[in-house]
């Protein structure tokens, strides 16, 4: 780097996710790194879902940023989290490990409305941070049986909030979404890429070679 000049712009992604990944490649945005955060996800009592979602973004992206910091110098850094919570009434639904909670999770969304809440938080190179909440009501059909059995059979739940995935073979259970379909799959597009936007970060600068 020479005198005068700053070191580039990145972007970092506190997640694993291959979803969120994949959304921000759709944006035309690659992140130069991906960084999950571990953290402890276990909701505070009576903490309502909306609340969880923000603080959950939250403390992924402060954590993601401090490990970038420590082991990053010049890390001139765009650090982007992102957290889904499924929820009915004010009960957050579980990311289902067990097939037990896949099963309970989707007896529960059969034939009713849920609401996804979907947070991003982003921390800007001069340590500024933002985030934004999105929610959206999804209605799912009614479940049948054999609907049930082979859902549960395919694996596709496993790990995901509210033990489905939308935009896998799950999508076909949905009769109505009012809201943001980007959102429910685990990453608001207009909203991180506006916030990445308003703080500075070239977001077209990829789009005349897409």
């Amino acid at each position: 780097m020479t005198a005068g000049t700053s070191p580039a712009l990145r972007l970092v992604l506190a997640s694993a996710s291959p979803r969120r990944l994949a959304l921000l490649e759709q944006a035309g945005l690659q992140p130069a790194a991906l960084l999950p955060a571990d953290i402890d996800e276990t909701p505070q009592k009576a903490e309502k879902p909306r609340d969880y979602a923000r603080r959950m973004a939250r403390e992924k992206a402060r954590e993601a940023e401090r490990l970038l910091r420590e082991t990053d110098a010049q890390a001139n850094a765009y650090v982007l989290a992102a957290d889904t919570v499924v929820s009915v009434g004010r009960r957050i639904l579980p990311k289902a490990e067990l097939v037990e909670e896949a099963d309970a999770c989707l007896r529960l969304l059969s034939g009713r409305t849920h609401r996804v809440y979907t947070a991003v938080c982003l921390i800007s190179p001069r340590g500024g941070e933002r985030d934004r909440i999105v929610e959206t009501r999804v209605r799912f059909k009614n479940l049948a049986r054999e609907d049930l059995a082979a859902y549960l059979a395919s694996g596709e739940w496993r790990g995901k909030a509210g033990g489905y995935a939308i935009q896998g073979l799950a999508g076909s259970f949905v009769v109505k979404l009012v809201g943001s379909y980007t959102a429910v799959v685990g990453l608001p597009l207009y909203e991180a890429v506006n916030l990445l936007a308003g703080e500075g970060y070239p977001v077209r600068a990829s789009w005349s070679a897409a």
